[in-house]
């Protein structure tokens, strides 16, 4: 009586058993209160803020619908997560009772002589059940591990996402630059070619030298010279948009040389406070998440270090039947096994220790990750809060040398001036339009820097689990479609 009493709680401690290793819990690291130059007040969630609608581009904004969930690297960070889905069953499975079945059938036929024959046939069945008690969580700590790689994986497909919209953008921003430099050469071509059809009029009318002549030569030769370099910068940022897309170059192609303006960002810039970072940056999100996994590993590691019990059991009908008899045979076992790590030469403690390290360099990597974020964040606010300046600037410089232009011309068709000052405005004037679509350039990529640092627009059209049910190429072979 007094057995019985204590054999139950002993049974259910048996059942329940504890939990080896440590629990997650997030990371912490100090941060600033505030950007230097950044306000100091959260944005919040700006997963959804579609940033670069700020350049008020038609065509761009069509881009990144078009592709967000048709990237192939977003496509192989859906299928990631695909495995880690899986993984995870996997973990938790092996703390699940198992059950078997089997079955045989055996036909005999043998030859006695004087035309005598036996025949037999042997018929069985068997029905096994094990069942491996997780006495110290080693599989619960498998399955946290996993749902944190689950989470983690997750998050690195909106990195992904982030990361095509970043390429995107930077490649359309890029694309545009080098078709403004196009159009200033061809501009400039044009007005040296009139500067040289001016020069041979004078030189007729004894006016200019043949030395200015070839002067003028030289100088629509060397603009031309400019742009085979521009033209294929130009394709190869197109290319790059047709790669993103996944859409064919030649029809791309086409459709970017109609002339656009340069993208410009109008409106407020979001900068937020660094610890908004930390719930906005999926590669942070990432990092913690992969720090989770490994501090789960560790209990999964300590758990093999004690004895595991298993319980197993196994039912065994059978029917045998011959010429001369027949009849079953039943046989049943029920028992329990016990697993003792008595000596392994030191490989389960080993695990321990590098389960653990793994932990300490992970937790090493999420800091790194945050700290780095943080200097992006800082170096792109200090950049994109300067690029106003040098825009300006730069329209001034071009407004001036414009204006020099016109009058070094006016004064050269009345012989005031030589044939020098109006090539030299002429220079100066393409090196000024030049430097002002670079300063332009440099403002709309500084601004996708800063956005793309605070981890905003990767899922401005839904959660990564949301679309995931659209993220099936037509083209990919019947074989690897995912059943519904």
């Amino acid at each position: 009586m007094v057995s019985v009493r204590y054999a139950a709680p002993f049974a259910m401690l048996l059942l329940s058993g504890c939990v080896m290793g440590p629990d997650h819990t997030p990371p912490l690291t100090a941060l600033p209160a505030k950007f230097k130059e950044g306000g100091a007040k959260s944005d919040g969630d700006i997963s959804t803020v579609q940033w670069w609608r700020a350049f008020h581009d038609a065509q761009l904004n069509k881009y990144v619908d078009q592709g967000i969930d048709q990237n192939l690297n977003v496509l192989q960070a859906m299928e990631k997560i695909e495995q880690s889905k899986a993984s995870v069953i996997t973990a938790g499975a092996g703390g699940l009772p198992s059950l078997t079945a089997s079955a045989s059938q055996t036909l005999s036929k043998t030859n006695g002589g004087y035309n005598s024959t036996a025949e037999a046939s042997d018929s069985s069945g068997k029905l096994a059940v094990s069942w491996l008690l997780d006495l110290w969580g080693q599989y619960r700590r498998a399955k946290e591990s996993a749902t944190a790689n689950l989470e983690a994986a997750y998050a690195s497909a909106d990195t992904a996402r982030l990361t095509f919209i970043s390429d995107l953008t930077t490649a359309y921003i890029n694309a545009r630059y080098y078709q403004q430099q196009i159009a200033i050469a061809n501009e400039a071509i044009k007005s040296r070619k009139e500067t040289l059809a001016l020069t041979k009029l004078q030189l007729e009318a004894g006016a200019a030298s043949r030395l200015d002549v070839v002067q003028s030569e030289g100088l629509v030769n060397s603009q031309i010279a400019t742009l085979p370099s521009y033209e294929a910068s130009f394709y190869s940022y197109a290319y790059q948009i047709s790669y993103l897309l996944g859409l064919p170059a030649s029809d791309l192609i086409n459709e970017l040389k109609k002339p656009e303006p340069q993208p410009v960002a109008r409106g407020k810039v979001l900068s937020g406070i660094p610890a908004d970072l930390i719930r906005n940056r999926p590669d942070i999100r990432q990092a913690e998440r992969t720090l989770a996994a490994a501090v789960y590993s560790i209990g999964e590691a300590k758990a093999q270090l004690f004895p595991s019990l298993t319980l197993s059991g196994s039912i065994a009908p059978g029917y045998t039947h011959t010429s001369s008899s027949s009849g079953t045979a039943n046989t049943w076992s029920f028992g329990p096994s016990l697993n003792l790590p008595i000596f392994d030469g030191g490989t389960l403690r080993a695990n321990v220790k590098s389960a653990q390290s793994v932990a300490r360099e992970d937790y090493l990597a999420w800091k790194q990750t945050v700290l780095n974020a943080v200097q992006e964040v800082e170096s792109a606010l200090a950049a994109y809060n300067r690029d106003a300046r040098a825009v300006a600037a730069n329209r001034e410089y071009v407004k001036n040398y414009r204006e020099a232009l016109e009058l070094s011309t006016a004064s050269y068709k009345n012989g005031a001036s030589s044939l020098l000052d109006v090539l030299d405005a002429q220079r100066n004037l393409t090196s000024a339009e030049s430097s002002l679509a670079q300063s332009i350039q440099t403002m709309a990529n500084d601004f996708v820097t800063l956005n793309v640092a605070m981890g905003g627009g990767y899922a401005f059209n839904g959660k990564v689990e949301d679309v995931q049910a659209r993220l099936r190429p037509a083209e990919m072979p019947a074989s690897l479609a995912k059943k519904p």
